[in-house]
């Protein structure tokens, strides 16, 4: 096998491996998140959360934002709104439905995103890919539901869902491997803005005490800048739809850490929806794509 043909092959799976390792990272702030926010409130979280984040990635990287084209600070700058928004309308939504609808209709960004992703990039999203989609769908449904009812929250929820699914299929339409710490530094300050100004007419609570404070840093520096730098480097060689699938790997990720770290007890539900999330990545990843389907589409606007 000549040199290109293994780096073909070992990208795109180093990226798979990255996007695991940052769904990993998401998976383990949910019992630390779920703690804190009984002494912080949701969206003073995240503009402190996204502010330290934002602070560290311009001190390693303070030129990198400059570096970029003014095109692509304007692409992540709507990236960022996005994401920022996204953010925001969950947390609302949260407020007003429970956590385990929450987390399954936030999921629903699985479904959204081949479909924004066929209507945007015109990608044929083969049987397969659906078939994988709806198997992580009924995953995600098995792991966080405990009935249903549609209200306030889900529709905000559900909003944000669509969001996040718009965010996953314009970064791996604009992100390219050379801007991807720009883009990334960009998108989280863009993020932290957004946060703050929605935290600020409250006045914004800040963490107390040495421990809430290190549960922050951890989440602003792994779970928010690196995983958005992973994130935007390996959609730069991923299909958006392929992307969100290995995303949904993140409420199996939480589940598995709830029993490691949380002292909760593994159930039949945690399997079965587990099982059935993993199924559907590997079906993605080890079934053989038609050519167009495994290209990462890249548009300029």
């Amino acid at each position: 096998m000549s040199a290109p043909d293994r780096r073909q092959r070992l990208v795109p799976l180093l990226a798979t491996l990255t996007l695991l390792a940052m769904t990993a990272c998401w998976g383990s702030t949910f019992f630390l998140i779920h703690d804190l926010l009984d002494r912080v409130p949701a969206i003073d979280f995240l503009a402190v959360r996204f502010t330290v984040a934002s602070a560290a990635m311009l001190l390693i990287a303070p030129r990198a934002i400059a570096r970029l084209s003014p095109d692509v600070r304007r692409k992540a700058l709507v990236l960022g709104a996005l994401y920022g928004g996204a953010q925001i309308l969950q947390t609302i939504g949260l407020a007003h439905t429970a956590a385990s609808v929450s987390g399954f209709v936030t999921g629903m960004y699985v479904v959204f995103t081949p479909l924004l992703a066929a209507a945007i990039l015109r990608t044929r999203i083969t049987a397969l890919t659906w078939a994988a989609v709806l198997i992580a769908l009924g995953g995600l449904a098995v792991l966080s539901l405990r009935g249903f009812s549609v209200g306030y929250g889900e529709g905000l929820t559900l909003l944000a869902a669509v969001i996040y699914a718009l965010h996953i299929v314009g970064l791996g339409a604009w992100s390219k491997p050379s801007d991807a710490i720009g883009m990334s530094i960009l998108q989280c300050v863009t993020i932290s803005a957004i946060c703050l100004v929605a935290a600020a007419p409250g006045g914004i609570v800040l963490p107390e005490g040495g421990g809430d404070w290190l549960a922050v840093v951890y989440m602003a520096l792994f779970a928010g800048a690196a995983a958005l730098l992973g994130q935007t480097w390996a959609q730069a060689h991923l299909p958006p739809t392929r992307s969100a699938i290995i995303m949904s790997m993140e409420p199996v990720f939480a589940a598995l850490f709830a029993v490691l770290l949380g002292g909760e007890s593994v159930t039949a539900r945690m399997l079965l929806g587990g099982g059935m999330v993993l199924a559907a990545m590997l079906i993605v990843e080890l079934v053989p794509r038609r050519k167009i389907e495994g290209e990462v589409q890249h548009i300029a606007v």
